[in-house]
């Protein structure tokens, strides 16, 4: 995953057609990640997964119901909400896993994000009990993850709406070996770009559902970046 520069989350709760699904994983993204914030259920993970392996584009899930995890995807992304006021979403949940399934879990498979989500407005920044964190704090919370907690992803989610690029850019200015997940309110290939020259990785969600033509010329804008 080190070498994502694009991706496309793809949520299991959400309808998507086999052409719209071909068109994604063959728009030369460098992977997807299943993962959604509710109604996330291993009947769906499944048959995303399913769907989704009939190509050759890396896919990993993003563990967000413990009983929706299933083997069979290349890595599993293990979110920590820094900005969370409530434990469970920082060590509660996290240690449930370890505690069910270390025995079976292979570790060079398993990536814990350090997320910090900024939009009070959505569905994640509300289950979590987030705080919203001026931007001192943000980075002070990016370089938490990399110098306390080595984490290998520092994840700036917007989760609906576009994001500070300056903020992403002194963000980026934090981190030297953990990687900068960007994602939120991308709409346009502009603003996929105007993201990706600050951030290691651009996420790709909700566009996917409302405008995938948009969608697909993310990657290419991307690429160009970060060539």
């Amino acid at each position: 995953m080190k070498e994502w520069k694009h991706a496309f989350k793809l949520d299991p709760a959400k309808e998507i057609d086999d052409t719209d699904l071909e068109k994604i994983c063959e728009s030369g993204t460098d992977g997807i990640i299943v993962g959604g914030t509710d109604n996330v259920t291993l009947d769906g993970v499944l048959d995303l997964l399913a769907r989704v392996r009939r190509y050759t584009v890396p896919c990993v899930l993003e563990v967000s119901e413990l009983d929706a995890v299933t083997p069979g995807f290349e890595g599993y992304l293990i979110p920590m909400v820094m900005n969370s006021q409530v434990k469970k979403w920082m060590m509660d949940l996290q240690h449930e896993a370890v505690k069910q399934y270390k025995n079976v879990m292979n570790w060079e498979e398993m990536f814990v994000e350090g997320y910090c989500i900024l939009n009070p407005e959505a569905k994640a920044y509300k289950q979590a009990d987030c705080r919203m964190p001026d931007a001192d704090d943000v980075l002070a919370y990016a370089y938490m993850a990399e110098h306390f907690y080595h984490l290998p992803i520092f994840y700036l989610e917007y989760s609906g709406t576009y994001g500070d690029p300056d903020l992403v850019r002194r963000v980026k200015g934090e981190l030297e070996s953990t990687q900068l997940f960007y994602g939120g309110g991308i709409e346009t290939p502009e603003q996929a770009r105007e993201m990706a020259e600050h951030a290691d990785t651009v996420v790709i969600g909700n566009v996917v559902y409302t405008n995938l033509k948009q969608a697909i010329k993310t990657v290419k804008a991307v690429k160009e970046i970060t060539k």
